[in-house]
């Protein structure tokens, strides 16, 4: 196991691992969020359940203030009736007059007028003092008992008639406010509730907002509050409150702020987190970058530096044996292979620097390049270029740099041939690029590694350093702003290499 197979399996290590942690803490923070939601929504019960209490109770004293009323109205009645016994003309009617005088001065809280049929006051009770001594002011009492409740006739002998005209008693008017006042605290509770959750609370219908709380004002004031209420009955199910018998106001409520928040909380903080673990992967991914050319460019340039002496000096050596008159056969193969040195030289010491691109016909620089690996390879590997004669490739390269991806392509083909195989290389165009495709017959690469064989130390040869694609990458890229990668390859069957250059 290589150090990039080792990689990838921490780095899948390491995410299996990231991605348990967030699950884990959106699990909990989902229970916490959960529980917090479960303990407002009982709260927002139970301060319904007294709101509950109180409308009861509101129910209780308007049936208690309808049995007040026509207790009232019954002591007018006898009132009245006292009168009528008193005024009796009859004189075979013997009344009880001290039991009906009685009658008549024991009402001491209900107000009332009597009158004749123009509305003459005759005589008053139970009034203030000021409203007594004034006739407007008695006038306007009558006015105010007439349109509140209906008048008591008294019928005397012929057509003369009075008319009784009452008024709740201050006692019942005392008590009626401080329900009132209890039937406002009713409301305005509901608009500030203890539990500090937005609240709405309309009618039976459940469009007319009666109370709100917790709340933006300008939500609830537009004409139309459907969407508002439709979206509240989504997040929670409304509570119920009967004010009277089959009658039915309804609660909506949402969720807190806090608990809103603590909901998105854990999102908002692992997206800060990936940003920020993205960008410092970004950060020490480019300095490991940038230190890996680094550290190419300086190996490549000391490589340079250290071949220079011994070339310089075989270079002497060849001129001593050509002044000499050696075999000549020896001192052209000698040259040869000084030349091939001259050249790896140079290769190395372009790299790190910014190489000269001249446009060369692509099929003259690959064709120079596939003779010199075909008379250095063996005899059971079949070579050949496929291109267009019709066409002429012309693209901006450096010949040392080019030739020297073209030999990496070649030499590692052959060695997944085993040294028995096909060998083509096809140049046509696409567009504004020429495409170069390298392909081989040998063993061919597993799906799961083709991403991987540019990386340096990726290798399949137990004597290989893993340098030779990820070199020939770096020159097709950050040289030639070209592209290079693995077209298509089956395991057995073979790998073809493509490479893209502008025109």
């Amino acid at each position: 196991m290589n150090i990039y197979q080792r990689k990838i399996i921490w780095k899948r290590v390491l995410f299996v691992i990231a991605l348990l942690i967030v699950l884990c803490s959106l699990w909990y923070s989902s229970i916490i969020v959960n529980k917090i939601s479960n303990e407002e929504r009982k709260k927002v019960e139970l301060w319904a359940g007294a709101i509950q209490k109180k409308a009861n109770l509101v129910n209780y004293t308007d049936k208690l203030f309808d049995k007040l009323r026509t207790e009232e109205r019954k002591k007018v009645e006898l009132y009245v009736e006292a009168i009528k016994r008193l005024t009796n003309p009859n004189p075979n009617f013997n009344p009880d007059y001290t039991f009906l005088s009685k009658v008549v001065t024991s009402n001491t809280t209900v107000p009332v007028i009597l009158a004749d049929q123009e509305k003459n006051i005759k005589t008053s009770r139970n009034l203030d003092s000021l409203i007594s001594q004034s006739q407007d002011s008695l006038l306007r009492q009558l006015v105010i008992m007439a349109s509140k409740y209906e008048p008591i006739e008294i019928n005397y002998y012929g057509d003369q008639k009075d008319f009784v005209y009452y008024k709740d008693s201050k006692l019942f008017s005392e008590l009626q406010k401080v329900f009132a006042d209890l039937q406002q605290s009713f409301i305005t509770e509901v608009a500030s509730n203890a539990v500090s959750v937005p609240v709405i609370y309309t009618d039976s219908s459940k469009s007319k907002i009666l109370a709100f709380g917790n709340i933006d004002s300008s939500l609830v004031q537009k004409p139309d509050v459907s969407g508002l209420i439709a979206k509240m009955q989504s997040e929670n199910l409304p509570i119920k409150i009967e004010l009277q018998e089959g009658h039915f106001n309804y609660i909506f409520y949402q969720d807190s702020w806090i608990l809103t928040q603590l909901k998105y909380y854990p999102l908002i903080q692992f997206g800060v987190i990936g940003v920020f673990m993205l960008i410092a992967y970004f950060l020490f991914s480019s300095s490991r970058r940038a230190e890996q050319n680094q550290v190419w460019v300086g190996m490549a340039k000391e490589t340079a530096h250290q071949l220079g002496t011994p070339l310089s000096s075989l270079m002497a050596w060849l001129e001593l044996i050509r002044a000499r008159g050696n075999d000549q056969a020896m001192v052209v193969e000698l040259e040869k292979d000084i030349n091939r040195l001259g050249t790896i030289t140079e290769r190395f010491s372009k790299i790190g620097s910014t190489p000269v691109l001249t446009p060369h016909n692509m099929v003259e620089v690959i064709q120079h390049a596939i003779n010199y690996i075909k008379s250095r390879s063996s005899q059971k590997i079949k070579f050949s270029v496929n291109y267009a004669e019709t066409e002429t490739f012309l693209a901006q390269v450096n010949i040392p740099l080019f030739e020297w991806v073209i030999e990496n392509l070649c030499k590692n083909a052959i060695d997944a041939m085993e040294g028995v195989g096909s060998l083509t290389l096809d140049i046509g165009e696409m567009g504004n690029q020429i495409f170069i495709d390298v392909s081989d017959t040998g063993k061919g690469i597993s799906t799961s590694k083709k991403k991987t064989v540019f990386e340096p130390g990726f290798t399949t040869k137990k004597r290989g350093w893993g340098l030779g694609l990820s070199l020939s990458k770096r020159i097709i890229e950050d040289y030639h702003s070209g592209k290079i990668f693995v077209r298509e390859t089956k395991v057995g069957e073979g790998t073809t290499f493509r490479i893209l250059l502008n025109k």
